[in-house]
């Protein structure tokens, strides 16, 4: 058997995000490997479609769920539905995100309320939640999708970055919590992916593909998996990308501000 396969339908995964990119990868790839899928995301025909195409191909059972997730209530109410309609997690992927590239000055409060409780209140609550459970069981896998940029706390990306370095910092201690409880706890650091997340066109994720400065969601996912079956705590999953994290983290002043005053045009 495949790392990670079980028999088909014995186990379920709930995933986040997974009506696009590289939830959508999440969701397929745990599909072939025989896990029945709750997906979530905010868009629910796309959602229908993804799971159409995954019960087509693997055969197995998928649920859906439209809920936006960056709300207060929104990790206690998905969990209680989970239990209200019988379902017990073994895989929670929790993918779901907003990307932001603006200064704090310039981003609306709304945002900044949004994106700090989705990336960070809602997944430590799912965490918990659902670790619960996990342990009571006798175990299970969560796999969070923090990201390179927590090593770029660069100008515009300062409420993405710290969002995302909470998220994984986060993981690798409750990682080292639950460990003994046979729950297994995986940070995923991807640096860029070839999505819709980034506002970039079909031509322009292509040509990053091509000169690989970007990485496919499919990629992104299957090193994601991989990683959170081997147990790692934290991963990046283009291993060339680690080279640069000390680059990175001590870029000087004037560096930064010629990065920020070349991408200023692009904030939103």
């Amino acid at each position: 058997m495949k790392r990670g396969q079980v028999e088909k339908g014995t186990k379920t995964a709930l995933v986040t995000g997974a009506s696009s990119g590289i939830g959508c990868c999440y969701a397929e790839q745990l599909g072939a490997l025989g896990y029945n899928l709750i997906i979530v995301s905010r868009d629910e025909s796309q959602l229908k479609n993804v799971a159409a195409k995954i019960e087509a191909e693997s055969g197995v059972n998928v649920r859906v769920l439209a809920k936006n997730l960056a709300t207060p209530t929104a990790a206690q109410e998905l969990y209680d539905w989970t239990k209200s309609e019988g379902y017990s997690v073994d895989v929670l992927i929790n993918n779901a995100g907003m990307f932001s590239h603006c200064d704090i000055l310039n981003t609306p409060t709304e945002r900044i309320v949004e994106i700090i409780t989705l990336h960070d209140i809602t997944n430590s609550l799912l965490c918990k939640f659902f670790g619960n459970d996990m342990a009571a069981r006798g175990g299970g896998y969560i796999l969070n999708m923090s990201s390179y940029s927590i090593w770029m706390p660069w100008p515009g990306l300062s409420l993405y970055s710290a969002s995302k370095a909470y998220l994984k910092s986060f993981s690798v201690a409750f990682a080292k919590e639950v460990s003994d409880k046979r729950v297994y706890v995986t940070a995923v650091c991807p640096a860029g992916i070839a999505t819709d997340l980034y506002g970039l066109s079909k031509k322009w994720q292509k040509i990053g593909i091509t000169i690989h400065a970007l990485s496919t969601p499919k990629f992104c996912a299957r090193r994601g998996l991989n990683s959170l079956w081997k147990k790692r705590r934290c991963v990046v999953p283009d291993w060339w990308m680690r080279l640069l994290i000390p680059l990175l983290e001590n870029l000087p002043m004037f560096a930064l501000r010629w990065i920020r005053n070349f991408t200023y045009k692009w904030q939103k």
